[in-house]
This record gives structure tokens, C-alpha cells and sequence, in this order.
């Protein structure tokens, strides 16, 4: 039948008909004919395609909508998420995510996010700590709970300047944060001790990494190599990751910076009291035995362990206030006094690690004011920390010399290039 036929046909049955009827099937009839006509790929809009206007018309989907914030205080995953799911699927939430992250410690001041999908859930994510976020997704009728890397910009940057009093007021001086102080000052623990041993004139290095998120600067990643010249000498540390995934700091030749003591346990404002045989007590008004070093600190400065060891007592005592003794090596052991509270997780029998905080810098029993009484022992008898020859620990591994070696010298270049830049200045 050709299209001649069917208009006749068409005209001849609808002469019969109502002229409503007629009408509604004049559309439908026009909107068949027309539609073979329509070529989605070429016809002529301006710069766009039909497929370009309607396609995307056609495969739009709902929006994925954020809601941010930070933890305030009285907050819980209850409270944040109970507009979304019944309390009952919140509790088995929790129950499912303790072994990965409880969320019974969610923090105050801490970011989160919840995705909603049409007012419907689809995740939460919050920010453990500076490295690691929790997230929970909706998977159909079940939930994935995971423990991920937080996602940074990592921007690597050399800084140099000269110490005039302090490390701290250098590193400020540089535009930097309190945290690099810290950092630099654990690198060099076992060499340099940061109190007695800086001087005006001294100077340090560093190439760090920095992490930024959203354009925004959140703080420093790794430092991947430091010089710290001290008194004339200048110490070299760079970073190095052996085959166990240990992060360590060595020297050019490979050696490590780790020695079997810190320098000091803290940092640490002033020596208030030696190490003596026959020492006034301020408040017993009496000479006796001073077996220790004070250092003077302000409250609530974290006290290290100097050295791998085992707590061996931790208790209160009316004369030395809150303390931890350590055994450590060869017959040694350490003795941290006057203590204003000690680290969560502190037991008798724990293994602690060099440099692990264990307490916090009080005046506890019998002292006038904020310090740490600190003594060390060996095979039982007292001995002057600062008169304690530290070893080093192992060196990089032969196998991975030439790695560690490769990197050192990219990592000298880097900090060199940066030196020459700021004398042409």
C-alpha cells in the first residue's frame, strides 16, 4: 500500500467519524509520519546533534548530595544518622565496624560526610586521624565498612634557616608549624640535645612533605632528608623504608641515626637539678642523694621512653608522685618521676617502643614545681644519664644500599639546588 492509499483510506474513514476523534487521530497520524525524518546524528542545531539534546535528557540521574561538618560536642552516629536508617540498622552498623573502628569514638572537632542519594543513604565517611578515614557504604541490603589512607596533595618543599635562639623560634620564623619542630627534633634525638647543645649560628635543612587538601594546607607527611649543622658539625639524616615497611633515619654512609638512648626524654626547658651524690632537698631542707636528672618542663609536656623495654611498676608514691620504671637491655632500666597523668594504655608488663610517650610532665609528691625527676639504673645501680654512651642501630641492609644511596643523593641535590637559589637572592 503506498502513502497515496493510506491518506485516502484515512480521509475516507474519518469522514464517518465524530470530529473529535477525527482530530486525535489526525495528531497521532502526523506524529508517525513524521517520525522516520529524524536523523539523531546530524540534524542541524546549532554545534549540537539531537542525540547531544536529548540523550542527555534521557540518561540524567538523580544527584548525590553532601552534607559535611565536624563533630560537636554530644554527638554520636546515632545522632547523625538517625534521620536516614533506624536506629536497630545504626546499633548492627556499630557492631559490624568495632574491629575496623568503633563509633562509639567519634570525635569531637573531627570532619565527617554523609551521601544521600534522594534522601536515602549512601555513605559515611569520617576522619579517624590525620592518615586514616572510615567509610561506610550501602551496598543493596548490606553495608561495607573500611579503613582507607585519607586522600592528600602531597607537595614536597626544601626549608632552610638559621637558628638566633631556639628551634621553636626558628622554625616559626621560617612561616612554619610548631609540629616541624617536633619532627626535626626526634630525627636528631639521639645526637643532638636541643636545649643545652643549640647555639646561635647554627642552622638546619629540610625537605618535607607537605599534604594539602582542597587547596588547603593539613599538615606535614614524611620528611625525606634533614641536615642540622649544631656547633659546626653538620648531621645528615635521610629517610629510608626497609623491605619491612619500617620508616627509619640514616646517615649518607647508611648507618642508622637510632641509638640505644634518646638524649633526654622530653623536651625540655631547663636542667633544674644534676645528677649528685649530695644534693639539698628543697623541701626536706636536708643533704641526701640526688641518683637523676631534672628537667624543667612545662605541665603536660610528653615524656618518651628513651629505649625499647617493658614496663616493670607503675604506681602512685607520696615522695616521687606518678611513675613508671622501664626495663630495658643489658641490665638497664629507667625511671620517670612526678608525673601529672601517665598515657592511656600504661600497665605493668606492657612493651613500649623508643620514643613512645608514656606520661605527661606534673609536680607530683614531693615537688615545688613542674619537671621530671628522671634515673637509670644498670645491673641495679644508679648511673648518670647524661654520661651514657649510646650504640647505634643496625645499618641499611646491603641489598638495599643501592636504593637508599639513589635516593640520598637525589634528595642532597634537591636541598643544594634550594641553597644556591637563596644565595642568589
Amino acid at each position: 500500500m503506498t502513502a497515496g492509499s493510506i491518506v485516502k483510506t484515512f480521509g475516507q474513514w474519518t469522514a464517518s467519524r465524530p470530529k473529535k476523534i477525527v482530530f486525535g487521530f489526525s495528531i497521532l497520524f502526523i506524529l508517525l509520519s513524521a517520525a522516520p525524518v529524524v536523523d539523531t546524528g546530524s540534524f542541524p542545531f546549532p554545534g549540537k546533534t539531537v542525540s547531544d539534546i536529548i540523550t542527555p535528557v534521557l540518561m540524567a540521574s538523580p544527584q548525590i548530595k553532601t552534607i559535611s561538618g565536624k563533630i560537636r560536642k554530644g554527638e554520636t552516629a546515632s545522632s547523625l544518622l538517625n534521620d536516614y536508617m533506624p536506629l536497630k540498622t545504626i546499633y548492627d552498623i556499630d557492631k559490624k565496624a568495632r574491629p575496623v573502628f568503633p563509633l562509639t569514638k567519634l570525635r569531637r572537632g573531627q570532619p565527617y560526610k554523609i551521601s544521600l542519594l534522594e534522601d536515602s543513604f549512601v555513605a559515611f565517611e569520617y576522619e579517624i586521624d590525620t592518615n586514616d578515614r572510615l567509610l561506610i557504604r550501602r551496598e543493596a541490603d548490606s553495608y561495607d565498612i573500611s579503613k582507607l589512607p585519607i586522600e592528600y596533595e602531597i607537595r614536597q618543599e626544601v626549608i632552610s634557616v638559621d637558628i638566633r635562639s631556639s628551634l621553636a623560634e626558628a622554625v616559626k620564623r621560617a612561616g612554619e608549624r610548631t609540629r616541624l619542630t617536633w619532627k626535626l627534633a626526634d630525627i636528631f634525638a639521639w645526637d643532638i640535645d636541643f636545649i643545652r647543645d643549640i647555639r646561635p649560628g647554627d642552622a638546619f635543612e629540610v625537605l618535607v612533605e607537605k599534604r594539602y587538601k582542597d587547596g588547603k594546607f593539613c599538615g606535614y607527611a614524611d620528611v625525606k632528608a634533614a641536615f642540622f649543622t649544631n656547633r659546626g658539625i653538620t648531621y645528615k639524616a635521610f629517610l629510608h623504608e626497609n623491605g619491612q615497611g619500617r620508616k627509619s633515619y640514616f646517615n649518607e654512609k647508611g648507618q642508622s641515626l637510632e641509638k640505644a638512648f634518646l638524649k633526654a626524654p622530653l623536651n625540655y626547658s631547663r636542667i633544674s637539678s644534676s645528677f649528685s651524690n649530695n644534693r639539698f632537698h628543697p623541701i626536706l631542707k636536708k643533704y641526701r642523694a640526688h641518683p637523676g636528672v631534672d628537667y624543667a618542663a612545662p605541665r603536660n609536656t610528653p615524656i618518651k621512653t628513651v629505649a625499647d623495654g617493658i614496663i616493670k611498676s607503675i604506681y602512685y608514691s607520696k615522695t616521687t608522685g606518678r611513675q613508671i620504671t622501664i626495663r630495658h637491655f643489658s641490665g638497664y632500666e629507667t625511671a620517670y618521676f612526678h608525673m601529672n597523668k601517665y598515657a592511656k594504655g600504661m600497665k605493668k608488663g606492657k612493651k613500649v617502643t623508643q620514643g613512645d610517650v608514656i606520661g605527661y610532665v606534673g609536680k607530683t609528691g614531693l615537688a615545688t614545681g613542674y619537671h621530671l625527676c628522671f634515673r637509670m639504673r644498670k645491673n641495679g645501680k644508679p648511673v648518670n644519664p647524661l654520661d651514657q654512651s649510646p650504640t647505634a642501630a643496625k645499618p641499611v641492609v646491603r641489598e638495599e644500599m643501592d636504593q637508599f644511596a639513589f635516593l640520598a643523593g637525589k634528595y642532597t641535590q634537591m636541598i643544594r639546588a634550594h641553597q644556591k637559589l637563596a644565595q642568589s637572592d
